[in-house]
């Protein structure tokens, strides 16, 4: 048996497959395009195809994100904010906020120590400090977005990026460029940039982050850039995952794998404790 986790973004259409044990046997990312049906689409066949697996053996599938009501044959969708919380705590069970940037929008979930959801706040009207952002500024230092992670490196701090709308922070770079400041001092501006705007959404959810672990997923953690400045404006270490953008179809797919798991035994007629409908516990 198989249960296929989907988180649906802007960016990206990410999907977890687990084994009955709850082990990931395959994952894949697809960008969403215009089309996102062809994505969701593309995303299953992948991970199917890397498990040497058919869709008959998929007992569950459970999606999340903005697109997860256009998800067919799902058993439930569930709420990004919670199946991010829920991926997490299964990767780090310390974890207590959990930073989420993805492509257009960035929040903060404040996790109690069991890894429900306690309080969360999120940035949705505005793209700036998301992936998003982090493309167009790519675009304007005409540099690989994969690149901006480790453009800081060397600098010194003496730029500041002031504006956090991402039309006015592309303006301000392009000044930056003709003014002839260096590259990765620029780069450094723009990583504090989002980690101060990001910093505000923890303190809006956890005033006091003493002795909390901290964690971030989506896919701007893999900027290092980003999680250094990040670091540096908490003043505390950030875990992130190996695949942090995965985290949010992960937890899908763990509410899949227990969600799946309880319609079984109702299938064959059993409680969850393994007893059958009418005998006595």
């Amino acid at each position: 048996m198989y249960y296929l986790g989907i988180d649906i973004g802007s960016l990206s259409c990410d999907a977890v497959l687990l084994d009955g044990h709850g082990r990931v046997v395959a994952d894949a990312i697809v960008p969403t395009g215009a089309k996102n049906a062809e994505a969701i689409a593309l995303a299953t066949e992948l991970v199917l195809n890397r498990a040497g697996a058919t869709r008959e053996k998929v007992k569950a599938v459970v999606s999340t994100g903005y697109g997860r009501d256009r998800v067919e044959g799902r058993l439930a969708s569930v709420t990004e904010i919670t199946c991010h919380a829920r991926g997490m705590r299964h990767l780090n069970e310390k974890a207590r906020i959990l930073i989420d940037i993805g492509g257009q929008d960035s929040k903060c979930i404040l996790m109690s120590e069991t890894g429900a959801v306690v309080n969360f706040a999120m940035n949705d009207k505005c793209a700036a400090g998301t992936g998003r952002f982090l493309e167009a500024m790519a675009r304007v230092l005409q540099v690989d977005i994969d690149e901006m992670g480790e453009l800081d490196r060397g600098a010194r701090g003496d730029v500041t990026i002031s504006s956090i709308c991402t039309v006015f922070a592309e303006s301000e770079v392009v000044s930056l460029i003709a003014r002839g400041e260096n590259i990765c001092e620029i780069a450094l501006g723009l990583n504090r940039s989002i980690a101060s705007r990001t910093v505000s959404l923890v303190k809006r959810v956890a005033p006091d982050i003493d002795g909390m672990g901290i964690a971030m997923s989506g896919g701007v953690a893999r900027n290092r850039g980003v999680v250094r400045a990040l670091e540096e404006a908490l003043g505390r270490p950030i875990f992130v995952p190996e695949a942090p953008d995965l985290v949010g179809a992960l937890g899908a797919a763990l509410f899949a794998l227990e969600r799946g798991a309880r319609r079984v035994s109702r299938d064959d007629g059993r409680h969850a404790d393994g007893r059958r409908e009418g005998e006595c516990a």
